[in-house]
């Protein structure tokens, strides 16, 4: 080492060579060897007596530490599942990941969760995360189904052998959007008349069941015939087919008498059934702002929403008798457990009557045996 008097190298433990610089019994210990960036700097200093200056690291923006719950993430954005979802879902899926993420483990600390280990984080963690946003549930379960995103990434990737978050429950109480009632039904189609954009709108809303999102991209060449076979007799059927926006499912939904009305009162003024006073197509969005006039206008209590009238439809068809496999084929809902929400809500005293009444016929029908 004729060219750096005072440089000498050594293994360590690991069986890594360091490198140092020693005179006069000063030892000062140097990031790099010979020819590696930064080496020349850093014996310099060590020579004059000055302090090594560090090398700056510049993390990229987007950088995520190995095996972290931030790396999870990136598999989880990258896997073939994120890429068939719709635009809203991964907007609002992203949203409650950047904010969990970027979020202290302890607050008031600086280690932040997207930087935790998959591996440290255990079941007590989950349950604590849970517990303090109890006072937003369902902020809460979507939080949960995020980690098990997360988790279920890092079990792809072998990174972890147990799933912290298995029989981790948290079902909250379904509130959601209520149905409107038989009297706020009676006072909406009183202000409104059939042919108006509000009785349109509705109607559609209503006897169709579907979202805001299918209900403004609704086309006219939507509504079709389909012949079927019915007790030895070809019959046609007159209904909507729609392929749902968020789920991209295919449904066709008869169309009732009251749709037919309403369909029969409107003046087609472009390709979509429902227009602006400009003849465009409404947005989801502005379509939500206008009901919200629409009912306050006919004198309705907050809470009669589009989506509502969706709930309505279920409560109505579970009033009717329908089985859950029909509301799921009305609705469009793979999950039963999600369509048997809107039968929950169907009136209980009507269902309670119906259930005694029974009871009573068998009652007499037993009599009549003795």
């Amino acid at each position: 080492m004729d060219d750096y008097p005072g440089l000498g190298s050594y293994l360590d433990r690991h069986g890594t060579r360091r490198w140092r610089y020693r005179h006069r019994g000063r030892t000062v210990s140097l990031p790099c060897g010979p020819g590696e960036p930064g080496f020349d700097e850093a014996y310099q200093a060590a020579v004059e007596g000055r302090p090594i200056r560090k090398a700056e690291i510049t993390v990229h923006p987007h950088a995520a530490a190995p095996r972290s719950l931030a790396a999870a993430w990136r598999l989880v954005r990258q896997s073939a599942e994120w890429q068939v979802l719709d635009d809203l879902t991964r907007a609002n899926t992203t949203r409650v990941a950047e904010r969990f993420l970027l979020s202290p483990v302890i607050e008031g600390e600086p280690d932040l969760w997207s930087d935790m280990p998959v591996a440290d984080v255990k079941r007590r963690h989950i349950k604590k995360i849970l517990a303090d946003r109890a006072a937003t549930p369902h902020a809460a379960k979507n939080l949960l189904t995020l980690i098990r995103k997360l988790i279920l990434a890092a079990l792809d990737e072998e990174w972890i052998e147990a799933d912290p978050t298995y029989r981790v429950k948290w079902r909250p109480a379904y509130v959601g959007f209520r149905a409107w009632t038989a009297d706020e039904m009676a006072a909406f189609e009183a202000r409104w008349a059939v042919g108006s954009t509000p009785r349109l709108v509705y109607a559609l809303a209503l006897w169709l069941g579907n979202r805001r999102s299918d209900l403004v991209r609704l086309r006219w060449d939507q509504l079709v015939e389909r012949k079927l076979l019915i007790d030895g007799k070809i019959e046609t059927l007159r209904g909507f087919q729609i392929v749902q926006k968020k789920t991209g499912k295919v449904l066709f939904v008869p169309e009732t008498p009251m749709l037919a009305e309403a369909l029969a009162a409107t003046v087609r003024r472009g390709e979509t059934v429902v227009v602006t006073a400009y003849g465009e197509p409404f947005t989801a969005k502005s379509i939500t702002g206008r009901m919200a006039d629409w009912t306050h206008s006919a004198g309705l209590p907050k809470g009669c929403t589009l989506h509502g009238l969706r709930k309505t439809l279920g409560k109505l068809l579970a009033e009717g008798g329908a089985s859950t496999r029909q509301l799921m084929d009305v609705l469009g809902h793979d999950d039963m457990e999600h369509a048997e929400l809107y039968s929950r809500e169907a009136n209980q005293v009507l269902l309670a009557a119906a259930g005694m009444e029974r009871v009573v016929t068998l009652v007499g029908k037993r009599k009549v045996a003795r």
